[in-house]
């Protein structure tokens, strides 16, 4: 085993614990809350409240980190979310779960920028690439191990909480025993909406309707399964199916966008996903091996999305501003998942459970349709001078921290001259 990958174990081994806890706790409240009757509203706002507190997360936690240290911030940020853990498992409310889930998604961004910080410290050029397809590797392994989780357990007893709350306390274990020496300060990215806005409009808003599209199926989607009728174990296997065909889907649709035009890529896949959204909505499928089928039709193209529309957003930039663009990219994606549950609860309370999907399939039609008519209006960029497309996680999987592992970022760093513009970039033809 490489060197400096025996150096980041602890770090690797504090973010599975960490994202087992996150996929537990984010799964199990809102099937306990359908359980507990809350209307599709009040679940909603679960993962607004989530996302809101990611997001501000991500924006305002770096000087309290500053403030206090590394380990010192990760202990305390991690002692909260680990409290709040056990406590929801305590005190069933819908408005104290309501604030808790804020709380909660604010310390989960502080605590998962730090550990990127580290892991980005521990890094060398070489192992960079290797590193941070680790660390994407084990979010999704914890998100969905913590899912699965809820198959063993009756979601009636605070048993699932408490495995929550120890989840988040073993997390806290590798990382303040590690040697590995506190990281640089947190990167600032700041959310430059008209400047993302004029690089790639078809990224600007493709990002944000997929972030609409998967905030509202990542909080209510076991709100769908439960009022559908499924079991527990059902719910958690298609939360996962959802996951895991979003990855496999992400290099073959990666390798087409770097040969087509990416934004033919992005209306074929939002067009597939609306497809097997309209069929789920329209015909709301009895048969669970039918539905599940649909729903890996859908998390495949859907999840596939994301990274697409960074990649064609990044084809239009200039090296330097990787880690504005990208990072910018990603906040507004947290945006779009505030703006998603919101939606999609008071559809679902007023149009029953099916019509989740027909928020989801509206979404996507409207970026097929938007990518559609702004690849009229500009050239694509040549193949041979596009950027290659490259795996990443979504936004509320990682922080903006963590693009200082992807190994693009390291490349920006070490651009010194001004890189001139590409082909239609600002002056004659509007920007794609």
């Amino acid at each position: 085993m490489p060197q400096n990958l025996v150096s980041v174990m602890a770090l690797l081994i504090g973010t599975l614990f960490l994202y087992l806890g996150n996929g537990l706790h984010s799964l199990v409240m809102p099937m306990r809350g359908t359980s507990e009757g809350y209307s599709e509203t009040v679940l909603g706002f679960f993962g607004t409240s989530w996302a809101a507190g990611f997001v501000l997360g991500c924006i305002f936690a770096r000087p309290l980190v500053k403030r206090m240290g590394h380990v010192r911030a990760f202990s305390g940020f991690i002692s909260l979310i680990a409290i709040i853990a056990l406590m929801t498992g305590i005190v069933i409310n819908p408005t104290f779960w309501v604030l808790s889930r804020a709380a909660t998604g604010f310390g989960t961004a502080a605590t998962a920028m730090i550990i990127e910080s580290w892991l980005n410290e521990r890094a060398s050029n070489e192992s960079r690439g290797m590193i941070f397809s680790l660390y994407i590797s084990i979010t999704l392994i914890g998100i969905v191990g913590g899912q699965m989780t809820v198959a063993f357990v009756d979601i009636q007893t605070p048993i699932l909480f408490m495995i929550a709350g120890i989840f988040y306390c073993v997390a806290m274990i590798p990382t303040l025993v590690s040697n590995a020496q506190s990281p640089a300060p947190l990167s600032e990215i700041k959310l430059d909406l008209a400047a993302l806005y004029r690089n790639s409009p078809v990224s600007f808003i493709g990002i944000l309707l997929v972030g609409i599209a998967n905030g509202a199926w990542g909080t209510l989607g076991a709100v769908f399964g439960a009022k559908a009728g499924l079991s527990s174990g059902d719910i958690a296997l298609m939360m996962t199916i959802t996951i895991f065909a979003g990855a496999a889907m992400q290099m073959p649709a990666g390798r087409m966008s770097d040969r087509m035009d990416r934004r033919y890529v992005l209306a074929i896949l939002s067009g597939i996903a609306w497809l097997a959204g309209v069929q789920i909505f329209l015909l709301e499928p009895q048969n669970v091996l039918t539905l599940l089928l649909l729903i890996a039709v859908y998390g495949a193209t859907a999840n596939a999305l994301y990274p697409i529309a960074v990649a064609h957003a990044n084809d239009f930039a200039k090296p330097s501003d990787f880690m504005n663009v990208s990072g910018g990219l990603l906040l507004l994606y947290g945006v779009g998942t505030v703006i998603g549950p919101t939606l999609g609860g008071p559809i679902m309370e007023r149009f029953g459970p099916y019509a989740l999907l027909g928020v989801t399939a509206t979404a996507h039609a409207l970026i097929t349709v938007y990518a559609i008519i702004r690849s009229r209006l500009r050239a694509p960029i040549p193949v041979g001078e596009r950027d290659s497309y490259q795996s990443i996680s979504s936004g509320t999987q990682t922080t903006p921290e963590s693009l200082a592992l992807n190994p693009r970022s390291q490349l920006s760093s070490t651009t010194s001259e001004p890189t001139p513009p590409k082909p239609d970039s600002d002056a004659g033809v509007e920007a794609a």
